[in-house]
C-alpha cells in the first residue's frame, strides 16, 4: 500500500509521501535512543506537565484533527470529534494517574529476611507501536499516553493511509514540550517493520491489527526475545435474551454494529437472539439499520461514511455474496451506493451457517449476522467456537444469566446492558486469536516496564551495635 492520503468519499489521492530512506530509519532509531537515555531520568512531575500540556493542545486542535481524520479513512466528522475528546481524556488520566502507577509496591520485608523489599517499575526503552487506520488518533494514544508516562520513547509505525493523522501526533507531542525524539512517527511501509522489530536499540513492541499481522510481529519478536502487546480484532457475540429491554438493546445493537462505518475491532458483529424474542427484536434491529443515514462523513446529518479503503468494500461485499450464495437471507441492505466513494449499506443477514466464511472471520464493515438460540448455553456455546475472543455483550435483566455469561464467555471483556468500549480507567484487551496483554490503566503502563525486585538486608551485627551505643549516649 502507498503511503498516502486517499479520501475514500471521493476516491481522490489527497496527498502522497515517500517512505523513510535506510539511512534516514538509522538516524531517527538513534536517536530515539538517544532521548531515551536522558528521557528515562526525568521526574513523574515532568512528564505529567508535558501530558497535561498535550491535552491542551490536542483540545484546541479538535476541529482540524477530526476534519483530518474524517478526510483520510472516512469516519463521520461527529465521531472524529469524539475521538479527539476520548484522546484528551485520557491524557489527563494518565496526568492524574501515572505517578501512583509508578509508585514502588511494597513487598513483605520480614517473610523474605530483608530490612526492606519492594518493587519499583522501571521504563525499557524505546517501544515500537504499529497501529491501524480505523481509529488513527485513539489507537496510537492508547499506547503513547502510558508509554511516555512511564519513562519510556515510541516510535509509531501508522497504517500507510493514516500518514498525516500520524505526523500530527509527533507534532503533538513536540508542541506539548515533551524532550525532542521521545516520540516520532516513521513513515515505512509494513515491509521495513522486521528491520527496526529487530534492532537491538528497541525493546518492545506494541500492535493493533490482523491475527495474522500478530503472529508475524509476534515471531520476530520472539526470535529476538522482545516482549509484545497484540490486540488482533474480534468478532463480538452480542446476546439478548427474554428479559431484555428489545428497544433500547436494539438501538444500541445498531451503534455497537455501525459505529466507525462498522469499522470496529469491538464492534458487535454476531447477534445471538433467544427464539421467545428473536422475531420482535429482528424487527426492531432491521427497522433501525435501514433508517441508518449513509453519505458524506462531513455532513452533520450522516450516522454512517464510506469504508476506508476499496479493498475493504471488496472484502464485505464477498462476504455477503458467500453468505447469500451459501443460503443466507438479507433482510436490509447487502449492497454498495452508487456513485463515488466506498460505501455500503449497513445490513442484516440470517440464515448464516457454517458452511460461509462471514460465520468464522471477522468482517470490518457494517454487515451483522443474527442468529436464534434456544437458550442462553446455545448462544455462549457457539460465540466460543469462534477463534476470537476480544469483547462481548449480554442483554439480561436475569442475575443468574449474568453471571453465567461472565464465566463462561471467553472474551477479555463482558459488557451487560451497554456497548462494549474501551476507557482508559479499565484494562482493553482480548483472549485466544484477539491477542494477549492488557492496555490501559496501569496494566497499559506496566506492559513495557520493568518490574525490579529490591531486596535490602538486615544491618550487620556491628551496624546495629553501632546503632545501640549511638541510642545509649
Amino acid at each position: 500500500m502507498a503511503i498516502a492520503t486517499i479520501n475514500p468519499a471521493t476516491g481522490e489521492t489527497v496527498r502522497e509521501f515517500e517512505p523513510l530512506s535506510e539511512e534516514t530509519l538509522e538516524d531517527r532509531i538513534a536517536r530515539a535512543s538517544a532521548a531515551f537515555a536522558s528521557y528515562r531520568l526525568t521526574t513523574p512531575e515532568q512528564r505529567v506537565g508535558w501530558l497535561r500540556a498535550a491535552a491542551d493542545v490536542l483540545e484546541g486542535d479538535t476541529d482540524d484533527v477530526a476534519t483530518l481524520m474524517t478526510t483520510e479513512m472516512g469516519k463521520t466528522l461527529a465521531a472524529a470529534k469524539a475521538e479527539v475528546g476520548k484522546c484528551v481524556k485520557a491524557l489527563r488520566y494518565y496526568a492524574e494517574h501515572g505517578p501512583s502507577f509508578l509508585e514502588p509496591r511494597p513487598a513483605d520485608a520480614h517473610a523474605v529476611g530483608a530490612q526492606e523489599a519492594y518493587v519499583t517499575y522501571q521504563p525499557l526503552g524505546a517501544v515500537l507501536a504499529i497501529m491501524p487506520w480505523n481509529f488513527p488518533l485513539w489507537q496510537a494514544m492508547r499506547f503513547a499516553a502510558p508509554a511516555l508516562m512511564a519513562g519510556n520513547v515510541g516510535l509509531l509505525k501508522h497504517a500507510s493511509n493514516v500518514p498525516q493523522t500520524a505526523l500530527y501526533l509527533e507534532e503533538l507531542f513536540r508542541k506539548a514540550g515533551f524532550p525532542g525524539d521521545v516520540f516520532q512517527t516513521l513513515l515505512i511501509g509494513s515491509g521495513a517493520i522486521e528491520r527496526v522489530l529487530r534492532d537491538d536499540r528497541v525493546v518492545a513492541a506494541t500492535l493493533t491489527g490482523s491475527a495474522p499481522a500478530g503472529q508475524s510481529v509476534a515471531s520476530i519478536a520472539g526470535d529476538a526475545l522482545k516482549p509484545t502487546v497484540l490486540e488482533l480484532g474480534g468478532s463480538d457475540p452480542f446476546v439478548v435474551m427474554p428479559s431484555a429491554d428489545l428497544e433500547t438493546a436494539a438501538g444500541v445493537a445498531v451503534t455497537a454494529r455501525c459505529q466507525n462505518n462498522g469499522q470496529s475491532c469491538i464492534a458487535a458483529k454476531r447477534f445471538f437472539v433467544h427464539a421467545d424474542v428473536a422475531e420482535e427484536f429482528t424487527r426492531l434491529f432491521a427497522e433501525k439499520l435501514a433508517a441508518q443515514r449513509v453519505g458524506d462523513p462531513m455532513a452533520e446529518d450522516t450516522q454512517v461514511g464510506p469504508l476506508a479503503t476499496e479493498s475493504g468494500r471488496d472484502d464485505v461485499e464477498g462476504y455477503v455474496k458467500d453468505a447469500v450464495d451459501g443460503g443466507a437471507t438479507v433482510v436490509v441492505g447487502g449492497e454498495r451506493v452508487d456513485g463515488p466513494g466506498w460505501y455500503y449499506r449497513p445490513t442484516l443477514l440470517t440464515g448464516v451457517t457454517e458452511e460461509m466464511k462471514l460465520y468464522h472471520e471477522e468482517v470490518f464493515g457494517p454487515v451483522a449476522a443474527l442468529f436464534t438460540v434456544s437458550s442462553l448455553q446455545e448462544a455462549i456455546d457457539i460465540a466460543n467456537s469462534h477463534p476470537y475472543g476480544l469483547g462481548s455483550n449480554i442483554w439480561t435483566e436475569d442475575e443468574d444469566e449474568r453471571e453465567r455469561f461472565v464465566r463462561d464467555v471467553q472474551s477479555g471483556m463482558v459488557f451487560v446492558n451497554g456497548m462494549t468500549t474501551s476507557y482508559p480507567e479499565l484494562p482493553f484487551g482480548g483472549v485466544k486469536q484477539s491477542g494477549y496483554g492488557r492496555e490501559l490503566t496501569d496494566l497499559g503502563m506496566h506492559a513495557f516496564m520493568n518490574a525490579k525486585t529490591v531486596w535490602v538486608g538486615p544491618p550487620s551485627a556491628e551496624q546495629r551495635q553501632g546503632d545501640t551505643s549511638t541510642a545509649s549516649e
